[in-house]
């Protein structure tokens, strides 16, 4: 099953699990369609090895995905574990975020045997150093900076590039540094305005242009997330507009001209780079090999270089956010 937000890397993961079930141990592998709403719709297809050739350097997933809440009421939690002895499902491999993985999770404590896949582009799942669709999300942020510089320098700029990043701003450092960026702002430090106009405007007088990351969930001291007013499905609030919030502020505050460069989605899509398609192959295989041993309840961590298997408990309800010395890194480059 892939369940959540979609993420580059997702159907090398599938092609794994399938492989390595069908080939090295002779299970009968089934997919689960469009996340756990496909567990609650009864929407189960077999899925032999062939099902899964030439998938792996295909963005997206070919099983589909939603953002369902198993467990959002007892009918509906009760229905999903009816359908799983209903199609005498052994077990379940779920590849998600933190969303997904945690109503596995609470599932788990219902009796289901639940192994998790840890993908997000976010990188925030506590108990693993990497999640898969990172380094691909990373990739294509980097390089919009490297591309907006060219017209930020041609007409004198400032220029924002807001990336996703609720609560973590993995990627927004991460690409910042790659990319060169002037200033980067994430959820974990709230800004303050004066100090950042007034860091743009030194900048300015020098270089003439500006490059500024913005993760959605990046906050400004004593203000809220910007947000859309709504919620997910896990009662979650769906962020956006931070770019353009920053983009007004700074340039009522310095009179420099400043455009706005939300790549939103385009950061989960495409085609995954070779660091998310290897690590998800090795997580599928670890996760199948984890099952033939029992270890139901857990999911696959990448740890100091090495894959183990990590309780669902340790990541529920937690983040993993950007550490001090990785901005400590970014800031040496800011102005």
């Amino acid at each position: 099953m892939t369940s959540g937000g979609d993420c580059p890397g997702l159907n090398a993961a599938i092609r794994a699990v399938v492989r390595t079930a069908n080939n090295r141990f002779g299970y009968e592998t089934v997919g689960i369609r469009n996340g756990w709403k496909g567990l609650h719709d009864g929407d189960v297809i077999p899925m032999p090895s062939k099902s899964v050739g030439g998938i792996l350097n295909r963005g997206g997933t070919i099983l589909g995905t939603s953002r369902f809440n198993p467990v959002h009421d007892p009918d509906t939690l009760a229905h999903c574990l009816e359908n799983i002895a209903l199609h005498r499902l052994d077990g379940i491999i779920v590849i998600g975020g933190d969303g997904s993985l945690s109503a596995g999770y609470e599932l788990s404590k219902h009796g289901a045997k639940i192994i998790g896949i840890p993908k997000t582009i976010d990188n925030d799942i506590t108990g693993t150093d990497a999640t898969f669709g990172f380094y691909t999300a990373v990739q294509t942020v980097t390089n919009a900076i490297d591309s907006l510089h060219a017209t930020a320098e041609s007409h004198h700029r400032i220029m924002i590039i807001e990336t996703m990043g609720r609560n973590s701003g993995w990627i927004a450092v991460t690409a910042g540094i790659a990319g060169g960026a002037d200033l980067i702002l994430i959820p974990e430090r709230p800004f303050s305005w004066e100090k950042v106009c007034q860091q743009l405007v030194t900048r300015h007088e020098i270089k003439r242009f500006s490059i500024v990351v913005v993760a959605e969930g990046a906050i400004a001291e004593g203000e809220g997330i910007v947000t859309s007013g709504q919620l997910d499905n896990f009662g979650r609030p769906v962020y956006g507009g931070i770019g353009y919030r920053v983009a007004r502020e700074i340039e009522e505050r310095t009179g420099i001209s400043t455009r706005v460069t939300a790549l939103g989605h385009v950061q989960r899509s495409g085609t995954p780079v070779a660091e998310d398609r290897l690590l998800a192959t090795q997580m599928g295989v670890h996760a199948v090999e984890a099952a033939s041993q029992g270890q139901w309840g857990h999911f696959v961590a990448l740890r100091d270089g090495h894959l183990r298997t990590v309780s669902l408990s340790e990541m529920k309800g937690k983040t993993r956010y950007v550490d001090d010395r990785m901005y400590e890194i970014a800031e040496i480059f800011f102005g």
